[in-house]
C-alpha cells in the first residue's frame, strides 16, 4: 500500500513540474543583478535585463550586475560600491568571486549623474580599467538621452565580448572586426580569382626583339649633362609628448577585495 501512494506522490510531482511552465522554472534559477532603485527602468524591462545578464554572465562566469539610485553619502559612489560588494558579496562562482559592477547616481550635490564601473576578479583581470573606460564611453550616448535600457544591454554584451579576448589586447582592433574580417576575405578571393583568370590565357611570348633587326639597331647618340646638385638642411623635431592610455583606475575595499574602475558623468 506504501508503495502505491509512494507511486502516485511521485507522479503527481512529475506532473506538476511538466505542467509549470519553463520560463518560470528558468526564472526561479536567476540571479538578481538588476537592482533599480532609482526606478529608471519597467519591471517588463528589468525582467529583460537580468535574464539577459544571467545569460551572457554564465558564458564568462562573471556576475554583470547593475546598480541605480539616486543619491549615495558624500557623493563617494566608489566607497558606496565598494561596499555593496563587501556586504552583498556577490560572484558567479562563489560569494565575493567574479563580478563586474555598472552604478549609477542619478542627483549628485553638484547637479550632475556619474555612472562608474568596477571589475573583481576575473573582471579585474579581462575588464581592466582601460577597457570599462571603453565601454563606459560606448553607453554615455544613451545614457546622456535617457535610453537606459539600451544603455544597459550594451554594457553587458560589451562587458562579455571584451572578456572573450586576452588581457593587454585592444578588443576594439580592426582586426578583430568581423565585417573587416569578411571583406579581406572577400578582396583575398577577388585577387587570386583575377590572378587565376589571367594566367587562363596564355602567357605571352611576344617582346621588343621578337621583330628588332640586330644589325641595324642601335644607339644614335648618348649624352650626359650635369646641372647641380642642391642640398637643403632641416632640423628635425624630437617628440617629447607622451601619449595617452586607456583610464587608470582601481583601488581595495574595506573587505580587501583588489577591483579596476572607471568614472564618468553623462
Amino acid at each position: 500500500m506504501r508503495r502505491r501512494y509512494t507511486l502516485w506522490a511521485v507522479l503527481f510531482l512529475l506532473a506538476v513540474y511538466w505542467m509549470v511552465p519553463a520560463g518560470a522554472v528558468a526564472a526561479a534559477d536567476m540571479k538578481p543583478l538588476i537592482f533599480d532603485e532609482a526606478n529608471l527602468l519597467s519591471p517588463e524591462e528589468r525582467n529583460e535585463l537580468n535574464a539577459m545578464a544571467n545569460e551572457y554572465g554564465a558564458k564568462r562566469e562573471t556576475d554583470f550586475m547593475i546598480l541605480t539610485v539616486n543619491s549615495v553619502p558624500n557623493d563617494d559612489y566608489e566607497l558606496w560600491t565598494e561596499n555593496f560588494y563587501d556586504e552583498y558579496a556577490p560572484g558567479y562562482d562563489k560569494p565575493h568571486g567574479n563580478t563586474v559592477i555598472l552604478t549609477m547616481v542619478m542627483s549628485a550635490r553638484d547637479g550632475t549623474r556619474n555612472v562608474h564601473l568596477e571589475g573583481y576578479y576575473k573582471a579585474e583581470k579581462y575588464l581592466d580599467s582601460g577597457r570599462l573606460t571603453k565601454i563606459r564611453s560606448k553607453i554615455t550616448p544613451d545614457l546622456s538621452n535617457g535610453d537606459y535600457k539600451q544603455a544597459f544591454e550594451k554594457y553587458i554584451k560589451t562587458a562579455h565580448r571584451y572578456m572573450g579576448f586576452e588581457p593587454g589586447v585592444n578588443p576594439d582592433n580592426v582586426l578583430f572586426n568581423i565585417w573587416f574580417q569578411l571583406g579581406s576575405a572577400a578582396a583575398i578571393g577577388a585577387i587570386a580569382v583575377g590572378i587565376m583568370a589571367y594566367r587562363s590565357g596564355g602567357r605571352v611570348t611576344v617582346n621588343r626583339r621578337t621583330y628588332e633587326d640586330a644589325s641595324t639597331s642601335g644607339i644614335m647618340d648618348h649624352q650626359d649633362r650635369y646641372i647641380r646638385t642642391t642640398t637643403t638642411k632641416r632640423k628635425i623635431e624630437r617628440n617629447t609628448g607622451g601619449g595617452s592610455g586607456g583610464g587608470g583606475g582601481g583601488g581595495v575595499t574595506r573587505g580587501g577585495h583588489s577591483h579596476s574602475s572607471s568614472s564618468g558623468k553623462f
